[in-house]
């Protein structure tokens, strides 16, 4: 997956805590989330697993998606997580293997 806009929630667990961010890369955000290296809200509560995401064109959109998802009631957010993951999977590994397979198909045209 090439850099692209995304907004993003990860989660400490099934109906854990939750944090929404955005970002241009969101293999590598992630990445850093799951060892550590965001200082901050996910390392201090443990928020590691992605349970959501939305790609956008433009990061202007992601921006304002994700501030009004920060905005929303905590149930809206669970509804949203269900809604696309209804078994709360760690997304990430999905995001890996679809960068990988996208990246083989780009080489072969």
């Amino acid at each position: 997956m090439s850099k692209q806009p995304a907004v993003y929630i990860l989660a400490s667990k099934r109906n854990g805590t939750l944090y929404a961010g955005v970002t241009s890369d969101l293999i590598k955000r992630v990445w850093q989330h799951k060892n550590n290296l965001v200082e901050g809200f996910t390392k201090r509560y443990n928020v590691h697993q992605l349970v959501w995401y939305e790609l956008h064109d433009n990061m202007q959109s992601a921006i304002e998606r994700e501030k009004r998802i920060k905005e929303w009631k905590r149930k809206w957010k669970l509804d949203l997580i269900e809604s696309m993951n209804p078994n709360w999977t760690d997304l990430y590994h999905e995001l890996i293997s679809l960068d990988s397979g996208l990246r083989r198909n780009d080489g072969e045209g």
